[in-house]
């Protein structure tokens, strides 16, 4: 390549060079409305207007100058940056012909306090040297005949100025910045709070979901066995018959009616904020006597024992253990097969309630689905929530075995296993 080409090649890409950062500073740097780009075409004509008056009054040229300090005015808001250096420049010319100071140099002011407001901290920095530069210029020529002592009070209070509407225009970018990040704030808060309540949305609705799970499950599977034993009962025993189907009637209607006090706690959770002492219909540890009547009513063979000292539960406690137990007599009335024997037990320990619901069935014999179903994973979301742990699968002498470990104080977490 001849120098000739690497002279051409360097001088394009020098030109691409300053092309693009001319054209990165004369870009609007900020959208503003029609109300405001009039303010500022009002703003600067009003400048221009009487301060070029004064201008060309006292002198012909020097008004001219001034009206290139104050014309490019009107873009000082949507493009400070070169309204900013071209005002300079017109300064720098006026010092260099030598014309007195005018009424237009105002111009520099304004366009100083609208670089440090509007434009890049990059350039605002630079526009504060060049004011700094421009005051020493200014104090060695027009006070350059003046005593020292004069010429540095004019130097500080030239400075002082310069600085001063600096650090105001500063004052207020820093301010917008503020409120901007404060309005940005809130906008983020507003959204986390519409994510938080479709989050609850979505959690209550898993909630009532595993809720009427469990009730109907529970109260089809009694119904079925007794609806089965009624059927094989009914030439042989008819009275074993009335029965079943008495029992069909009563677990029919007690579903029914959980059923109904759950889906009420939907029209309640407003009225529940307005009266938080108002109980909720749950059941809890003493209604398990009752539910535990109606599975042997059924056919089941259940024992129930209680050891340790009994308290008194939260109400979210004593919840989860009544739906796992709940659960464990359902899964058992399914799986456990005929003849089985089922055990409930709760162990009230010094710091947590332990709950096992366990059988002697075929339930360990029959092959897994792939689908745990909602029966298990509902008893460990709630042992999760509760802060314990739910662990179920078969014996190892047969049978099938839930043990489930509720803390009465809730930790920092609950685990599931």
């Amino acid at each position: 390549m001849t120098s000739q080409a690497r002279f051409r090649r360097n001088l394009a890409t020098m030109t691409g060079s300053i092309t693009g950062s001319l054209a990165g500073i004369l870009a609007p740097r900020r959208e503003i409305g029609a109300r405001s780009q009039a303010f500022d075409l009002l703003f600067a004509g009003a400048l221009t207007f009487f301060l070029g008056l004064i201008g060309f009054a006292q002198a012909g040229f020097g008004g001219i100058l001034g009206l290139g300090m104050l014309a490019p005015l009107v873009w000082r808001r949507s493009r400070p940056e070169p309204v900013f250096f071209v005002v300079s420049a017109v300064a720098v010319l006026q010092w260099l012909a030598g014309v007195e100071l005018q009424p237009g140099n105002v111009g520099l002011l304004v366009a100083l306090y609208a670089i440090s407001v509007y434009g890049e901290v990059r350039y605002s920095r630079i526009a504060l040297g060049i004011g700094g530069l421009g005051v020493l210029m200014a104090t060695s020529r027009y006070w350059s005949g003046s005593d020292w002592r004069q010429q540095i009070t004019m130097m500080v209070a030239l400075g002082a100025l310069v600085f001063g509407v600096w650090a105001t225009g500063e004052r207020r970018r820093t301010r917008g910045l503020y409120v901007a990040q404060l309005e940005e704030r809130a906008i983020q808060a507003e959204r986390d709070r519409d994510r938080e309540s479709k989050l609850a949305v979505s959690n209550e609705r898993t909630r009532i979901a595993r809720e009427i799970h469990d009730v109907v499950a529970h109260g089809l599977s009694i119904m079925i066995v007794q609806a089965d034993g009624g059927l094989y009962a009914a030439d042989a025993s008819p009275e074993q018959a009335k029965k079943a189907l008495a029992t069909i009637g009563d677990t029919g209607r007690a579903s029914l009616t959980e059923m109904r006090k759950m889906l009420g706690l939907l029209k309640q959770d407003a009225q529940q904020e307005l009266d938080p002492d108002q109980p909720r219909p749950q059941p809890g540890i003493s209604s398990l006597p009752e539910l535990i009547d109606n599975v042997r009513d059924a056919g089941l063979t259940v024992d129930y024992e209680v050891t340790g000292t009994p308290r008194d539960l939260p109400a979210l406690l004593g919840l989860t253990a009544y739906r796992i137990v709940q659960e464990g007599l359902t899964n058992t009335l399914k799986h456990a097969g005929p003849g089985a024997r089922t055990c409930v037990h709760l162990d009230f320990g010094r710091e947590m309630l332990t709950v096992m619901v366990n059988d002697d069935g075929r339930g360990a014999g029959v092959a897994p689905s792939s689908d745990p179903g909602h029966g298990l994973v509902g008893m460990r979301q709630r042992a999760s929530i509760s802060g314990g742990t739910v662990n179920a699968g078969p014996k190892a002498g047969g049978g099938y075995e839930v043990i489930a470990k509720l803390p009465y104080n809730l930790p920092n977490g609950g685990g599931i296993q």
